[in-house]
């Protein structure tokens, strides 16, 4: 198992250095990285820096980067072990660069490739290979005025909010996700106002450059933010999600689903909180959709022990269909859901559950995590089936059984190497309850290496 990649981060090591506070952070989203402080030659420390500020005029500059992520993945049972795959033992890899040309102080351009490979993968999805295909290209407008500042993008972009627990760009599983969009915000020293007008991108991989958007998916958001004090946030949006193509295990045809969601996080003292709670309604196949969710996560944190341990508490319920065939949906759509939310084994799909998982973080040495967390889970409704990432339903579950579906351990260690390289490895084990066991479920293990390399 080899990918025409492997091994090039480890190459790369001699090129790696230690963070600097003159430097901007590498960040998961490279569009958001600034670097305009190479502009002074002085600050250009590291090798390859005069490629990340490239001077083209009086106010014109180009900047280039790139990202390696190999990820090694072993799962002895995916999907429970109920579609007929017991074992599957993988490589994803995934290789991007990009190109940021800044035309002026207010308009930017934006553009970033990727090739996606999983190898030896037996079973291969829409989010697990995409070679060679535009991932962003996006045209970029910002103006800072006296009462604050405008921002605006069009073309093939991401976005995220929040905890990611329903939108997010979706950097768990192997391919991100994109949205062709129009993007437009309104930023104040304590408010920000935002409309989205997209086309999430739909990934193929037949051929090269073959993804694409259309009218047949649609998600739109009004969005407005609110900081409370220093370290404290509401925000609340309303969206709309269309789909032509739709089907549930009660419905089937087109999805219109409106939305309202609000959150409030915050951090005070050594506790920290982000609680979120999500309406939905619709229609789908002439069905009126009535479906609900809320999350949270607490936490408390020993600043003053060593190794800052903390103590967290995550909570989570969403709505399935209680009743079939009475004309009504009511099974909750995760919308576009980050793989790293509740595990990246895929066990755990954000409909029709309750979820309890408490968790221990300690931080041994700079730039390492450790955690380690036990996930208690049920269905909301035994009328609806076990579902998992990202909202797949568990043939033979629906309607069958208990509401108790399982517990699972994870372990994940995190460790920031430098700058530029980090690695992680996440284990999980997954004791499955008697409803999935009658459905021909059975005790699940995945094991999952990661090193990524940024530049």
């Amino acid at each position: 198992m080899k990918g025409p990649i492997v091994g090039l981060s480890l190459a790369l090591l001699p090129l790696l250095a230690a963070a600097d506070d003159t430097r901007p952070a590498i960040k998961a989203n490279r569009w958001q990285e600034d670097w305009s402080a190479l502009a002074s030659p002085a600050l250009r420390t590291e090798p390859l820096d005069n490629l990340k500020y490239i001077a083209l005029g009086d106010s014109a500059w180009l900047s280039l980067g790139a990202t390696l992520r190999e990820r090694l993945e072993m799962n002895d049972a995916p999907g429970f072990g109920t579609k007929g795959v017991k074992r599957d033992n993988y490589l994803l890899q995934r290789f991007q660069v990009h190109a940021e040309l800044h035309l002026n102080e207010h308009w930017r351009v934006f553009t970033q490739l990727e090739d996606v490979r999983a190898y030896d993968k037996t079973t291969i999805g829409g989010a697990d290979q995409n070679r060679l295909d535009l991932r962003l290209a996006f045209l970029e407008y910002i103006n800072a005025y006296d009462s604050g500042t405008l921002k605006t993008r069009v073309g093939r972009q991401d976005f995220a909010f929040d905890l990611q627990r329903f939108v997010s760009s979706r950097d768990g599983p192997n391919v991100r996700q994109s949205f062709d969009a129009l993007w437009a915000d309104w930023e104040t020293s304590q408010w920000r106002f935002i409309g989205i007008a997209s086309h999430p991108v739909q990934y193929r991989d037949d051929e090269h450059f073959d993804d694409t958007s259309s009218k047949a998916i649609r998600f739109d958001m009004l969005r407005v933010e609110r900081v409370v004090g220093s370290n404290q946030e509401l925000s609340a949006y309303y969206a709309l999600y269309q789909r032509d193509e739709a089907q549930y295990l009660d419905a089937v045809g087109s999805e219109h689903r409106d939305i309202l969601d609000a959150r409030y996080a915050g951090t005070a003292a050594s506790v920290d909180w982000d609680v979120e709670g999500m309406l939905q309604s619709g229609s789908v196949g002439g069905k009126d959709i009535r479906a609900w969710a809320a999350g949270s996560r607490l936490g408390y944190t020993f600043k003053q022990t060593p190794w800052t341990p903390r103590l967290g508490l995550q909570l989570d319920v969403a709505s399935g269909d209680s009743h079939a065939g009475d004309g009504r949906v009511g099974t909750f759509n995760p919308l576009f859901p980050n793989g790293y939310y509740f595990t990246l084994a895929g066990y755990t799909g954000y409909s029709n559950l309750i979820h309890v998982k408490p968790s221990f973080t300690v931080k041994p040495l700079p730039g390492l995590s450790v955690q380690t967390a036990v996930g208690l889970l049920w269905r909301q409704t035994t009328h609806d089936a076990v579902y998992t990432q990202p909202n797949i339903a568990v043939a033979n579950t629906a309607g069958n059984g208990q509401r108790w579906t399982g517990a699972y351990a994870q372990i994940r260690t995190d460790y920031a190497f430098t700058a530029n390289l980090s690695g992680a490895i996440e284990a999980v084990h997954y004791d499955v309850g008697q409803s999935l066991r009658d459905a021909g479920g059975h005790d699940s293990n995945y094991l999952g290496t990661e090193l990524k390399f940024s530049w």
